[in-house]
């Protein structure tokens, strides 16, 4: 059987979750198929753990457009080289509607991942401007579509099934996402930490993750305010969105360097040793997201063997067990699709008591980092969920119309 996976992110250019769960299930997939791999971007290795891989470059011409009319110029160079796979399983819309485009040209079904939704994330369109439009035309057209769409947990597949009344729900499927817990294992070493300007000695509160809305940081820097002073703040973060977001959260920042120290700003995507030290070291993990699909990083941190304090929204309370990994923090959000909280100032106060909670009790931090990494181990293998996206394809196969 011969995948083709179209992807926006693959080693060495991950900066999300999604695409790390293409990097992982692409790893195990290649021992079981014929696996080829198409990734927007600069040239790589064509070889990956056994699958062939082939990147694709914005079209000179396009050079200058809008970033979502660049995402389907890139699409259209993949699909005619998908001809000859059995099955195409695209993540994300960037690749959505070369997978789309590739299940009509070629008569092979088009499997999908869910890993966000355009309606559940319209601060896009401060990014893309009408891009924003064409995207949630590309994902609505592609999911419509699909031979199976599978979401990463199933508050993905109630989000999916909300946004898309068309879809019919026989065809979503809920794999979760994964963790090498090989690879995503404790570390009490303290070099690089110590490099990066963390205090070993002092009990510290995580976050890591790109600033971007759905992230949540404006809320976990107004929660910061409360933490007891002998309290680091690590924050590992990706560069902001928007100019509005980058600027609102600078200044938040700058506020809490004025009135405490311990606050760590690491602006870079640190390697994965790195991250693991800093994880390993951390009292509680943050996440404060207001949309959340599952969120690989709970898994790491978990993996590393945090305690991870998070919202209760998206995918998260399927893998944060309040009270036994962790505690997880109430979320009334309202309805028109930006996730923002109905009340931020109780939203802020609850996770602030959150943190101080688990900051207060160190011990039981560390009983619930423990039972953190058991549940990772347990439950969120990348060798099980690939079995299950194998299933997903003989599915898609066996229904499919014979090809004259």
């Amino acid at each position: 059987m011969r995948i083709d996976i179209v992807t926006k992110e693959f080693p060495p250019e991950i900066y999300g979750g999604a695409g790390v769960h293409v990097a992982e299930l692409s790893r195990v997939l290649a021992q079981h198929v014929d696996l080829h791999v198409r990734a927007f971007g600069a040239p790589r290795d064509p070889g990956f753990h056994g699958a062939s891989v082939t990147s694709y470059a914005t079209p000179d011409d396009l050079g200058n457009a809008n970033a979502a009319v660049q995402t389907l110029g890139v699409d259209l160079r993949i699909v005619p080289d998908i001809a000859g796979a059995d099955v195409v399983h695209s993540h994300t819309w960037y690749a959505n509607m070369a997978g789309h485009l590739a299940s009509l040209l070629h008569g092979i079904p088009h499997v999908l991942s869910a890993h966000s939704l355009e309606p559940l994330r319209p601060w896009k369109a401060e990014q893309l401007g009408g891009g924003y439009a064409l995207s949630s035309w590309v994902e609505k057209t592609a999911y419509e579509a699909a031979a199976a769409i599978i979401a990463v947990s199933d508050g993905m597949r109630k989000d999916i099934l909300r946004s898309y009344p068309n879809v019919d729900p026989a065809k979503v499927r809920v794999v979760h996402n994964g963790i090498d817990v090989g690879l995503w294992q404790r570390d009490e070493g303290d070099d690089a930490i110590r490099a990066l300007g963390i205090d070993p000695a002092r009990p510290s509160v995580v976050f890591v993750g790109r600033n971007t809305r759905q992230k949540g940081v404006p809320y976990l820097l107004k929660a910061a305010a409360s933490l007891p002073a002998h309290v680091q703040l690590v924050l590992c973060l990706g560069a902001a969105d928007t100019p509005e977001l980058a600027a609102e959260t600078a200044r938040l920042i700058g506020e809490l360097q004025s009135q405490r120290d311990g606050v760590v700003l690491i602006e870079r995507m640190l390697p994965r040793h790195e991250l693991i030290q800093v994880l390993s070291h951390a009292t509680a993990f943050a996440c404060p997201s207001i949309y959340e699909p599952l969120g690989i990083v709970n898994l790491e941190a978990m993996a590393c063997g945090a305690a991870v304090v998070a919202s209760a929204t998206g995918g998260i309370p399927e893998v944060v067990r309040h009270g036994e990994t962790g505690l997880l923090v109430e979320l009334e959000q309202v309805t028109d699709g930006t996730g923002t909280p109905l009340n931020p100032d109780k939203f802020v106060a609850d996770f602030a008591a959150a943190l101080n909670e688990v900051v207060a009790d160190p011990a039981r931090a560390r009983l619930m980092g423990a039972a953190g990494r058991q549940r990772a181990e347990e439950h969120f293998s990348w060798e099980s969920i690939t079995e299950t996206t194998l299933e997903v394809y003989r599915s898609v196969l066996a229904s499919a119309p014979a090809v004259p």
